[in-house]
């Protein structure tokens, strides 16, 4: 089964989404996502002034396909892969750059943000989240199924498709 490389929750979650919000503030960007190199988003927050984003589950596997898209061009070159990526058009732009092997920190910007202030902000809160991942000591939330939750599935199913009794 296919899983995201990165489980964030909890207070880390929250550090993550703060650090984000400061992210967004200070360097004008639009959107800031954690993405894994499966196509997963890890985590993500859109500034107040945002419009809605695009579909972010394409968006995650598209970045994460282009990606590995440029690392195979790095080693054509020699090199391990490259630090950072960087995508402009004429409205929007996107900065890319790893925040662990399997994760990458994607910040998107529009045509009012300056280029530097998004890389400088954006650098700096990869050290920030990378110390809030390393902190993390809490364990995975876990589910528990139990007959509470079974008997209201069953009725809510019943109530959809009904009991089959004639």
């Amino acid at each position: 089964m296919l899983e995201p490389s990165l489980d964030l929750y909890g207070e880390s979650f929250e550090k993550v989404d703060a650090l984000f919000e400061d992210l967004l503030t200070k360097s004008h960007g639009l959107y800031v996502l954690i993405v894994d190199l499966k196509g997963f988003v890890i985590a993500h927050n859109k500034a107040l002034w945002a419009p809605k984003p695009p579909s972010l589950d394409s968006l995650a596997t598209l970045i994460a396909s282009n990606y590995s898209a440029n690392i195979a061009i790095a080693q054509l070159f020699g090199e391990k892969g490259f630090k950072e990526m960087v995508q402009q058009g004429d409205g929007v732009g996107m900065y890319v750059e790893e925040l662990t092997d399997k994760t990458l920190i994607v910040t998107i910007f529009d045509s009012s943000a300056a280029l530097g202030r998004i890389k400088l902000f954006t650098k700096k809160t990869i050290v920030e989240v990378k110390k809030v991942l390393s902190e993390n000591t809490e364990t995975a939330p876990k589910m528990d199924f139990d007959d509470k939750w079974q008997s209201s599935t069953q009725s809510l199913i019943d109530g959809l498709f009904g009991t089959g009794k004639i």
